[in-house]
């Protein structure tokens, strides 16, 4: 068992190094793309702002650490979500998971954002032509989640990436790994999580919108195709580390705290806070705070969370039902609603 958390360490480290070398700060702010990676799903671990890497549990660990998606007390789960995103935006998520004897626990989510219709302009016509077209913003993930040992959970996930908008598309994948170690140094209660999320190639837009009729001045020949070559763009990159710890109250009550730093490719680091209480693992009530000290004080909109949850059994089901706050600077504050089966 020694030798194997020497291993896991060096591992850790190793990605600690790659990702230094990788992430880039809040110097690159707004130089990438994909966003919808970043926007967050499951109310759980929303509803403490993102804080629980380390302990993430079943589908809501999906988004937040693929580790901990195998650590579920029911074989196969089933959910679905929606949230009122900013600026009218709406997001569903739907993810399906069941564990394989011997080999781990599998899991499959797709996430669509829909942005609404759009008027199409063009040089000749500013105020429209009378057409509209509809952004279309689909992730697809697909996760494998071990738990090694009764302490260790390894996982990862592939997404498939896709941007439509109108008749131009760009299309590309991601892939987050994550690890999460429970009872750290022999201390009942405490887990430490990390991940890194959101690695992959550059995405490109390609497609017909970028065709245009263009000729060359001085030259007598008739006016051709000429195809627009954009410029790839990155994916939007972090890495977490997150601690939380789990005092022992009475059989009955819980009470967990979670803390997590996250480094962003793409805009300044932030730091995450939460707090979960629970009565007899049926009733639960989460707040949370998150905040970006390098951001500048207009830049960075979130803040205050919060949330609860209630989950029941009866005859081998187990329903789960939850419900998460997040408060936005400039918009209209996030809404979650969520519905979980497990069997």
């Amino acid at each position: 068992m020694k030798y194997f958390s020497k291993k896991i360490i060096v591992a850790l480290l190793l990605l600690v190094i790659t990702f230094d070398s990788y992430a880039g700060g809040g110097n690159r702010t707004g130089t990438g793309g994909a966003a919808q990676l970043l926007i967050p799903v499951g109310t759980a671990g929303m509803a403490i702002a993102g804080s629980g890497i380390a302990t993430a549990e079943g589908l809501d660990a999906i988004f937040w650490n693929p580790a901990g998606v195998a650590n579920s007390l029911n074989n196969t789960n089933i959910g679905f979500s929606h949230m009122n995103y900013i600026a009218d935006i709406g997001v569903e998520n739907g993810a399906i998971s069941t564990s394989i004897p011997d080999i781990g626990t599998v899991a499959f989510n797709l996430k669509s954002i829909s942005v609404g219709e759009i008027a199409v302009t063009t040089n000749q016509y500013p105020d429209g032509t009378g057409r509209t077209f509809k952004p279309q913003y689909l992730t697809a993930g697909l996760t494998y989640s071990r738990q090694l040992t009764n302490r260790i959970a390894v996982g990862v996930t592939g997404t498939l990436v896709t941007e439509s908008l109108g008749d131009a598309s760009a299309s590309g994948v991601a892939f987050n790994v994550g690890l999460i170690y429970k009872d750290l140094a022999d201390i009942d209660g405490l887990s430490f999580g990390i991940v890194m999320k959101n690695l992959g190639p550059q995405m490109k837009y390609d497609g017909s919108a970028l065709s245009t009729t263009a000729s060359v001045a001085d030259w007598k020949r008739s006016p051709g195709i000429l195809k627009i070559d954009t410029a790839p763009f990155e994916l939007p990159s972090t890495f977490e580390i997150g601690f939380g710890y789990m005092p022992y109250v009475d059989k009955a009550n819980r009470l967990q705290v979670t803390a997590d730093f996250q480094n962003n490719n793409f805009s300044g680091d932030e730091y995450k806070f939460g707090l979960e209480y629970s009565y007899v693992k049926t009733f639960y009530l989460r707040a949370g705070y998150s905040t970006s000290p390098k951001s500048q004080s207009e830049d960075y909109i979130y803040g205050l969370t919060c949330g609860a949850g209630i989950s029941y059994a009866m005859e081998g089901i187990t329903l789960s039902v939850g419900y998460a706050y997040r408060d936005i600077k400039y918009f209209d504050a996030n809404h979650v609603f969520e519905i979980n089966l497990g069997f």
